[in-house]
């Protein structure tokens, strides 16, 4: 119930000021098909909007904002936990991922005026289209995007 929550907080927050956002990772690839458990929720905002984000969700900040790079992802971002269920909002602001396959980093550009409407939580919300997760998680490569990967294009 926790994942539902948090979910419906962190939408709330968006829509009531007019936020645009777009959800990835996991939660895109539950929406599409995928069967998995939900480690965190992940969405992008236009870097014009995420400072506010930050500011509404100030009382649930566990990690940020700042900028965080690891062997997958050089991104600016905010971790929030809810009814201790994860949320990760990024900023759309330089957002590099390396492409594990071609073993370079490369440069995540959003356009947050294209999306998918689907249904989750009894919501209907933005949600990453399904060939831009495929592409974005062909490119990670993990053990757990392969498995999204299968699930979602057999769905």
């Amino acid at each position: 119930m926790s994942e539902e929550s948090a979910f419906n907080w962190i939408i709330d927050v968006f829509e009531s000021n007019d936020i645009p956002y777009i959800i990835c990772g996991g939660l895109a690839a539950i929406a599409y098909g995928a069967i998995r458990e939900l480690n965190d929720i992940d969405i992008y905002v236009p870097k014009s909007c995420y400072q506010n984000v930050c500011k509404f969700g100030e009382e649930y900040i566990t990690f940020g904002p700042e900028r965080y790079d690891d062997n997958f992802w050089s991104v600016d971002y905010v971790q929030f936990v809810f009814e201790s269920q994860k949320i990760e909002v990024g900023s759309d602001d330089n957002i590099k991922i390396f492409n594990s396959k071609k073993k370079i980093w490369e440069r995540e550009v959003l356009d947050f005026s294209i999306y998918s409407v689907i249904e989750l939580f009894d919501r209907q919300v933005r949600v990453m289209r399904k060939n831009d997760l495929i592409d974005y998680k062909n490119k990670l490569d993990r053990t757990v995007d392969q498995a999204d990967i299968k699930q979602i294009s057999n769905a």
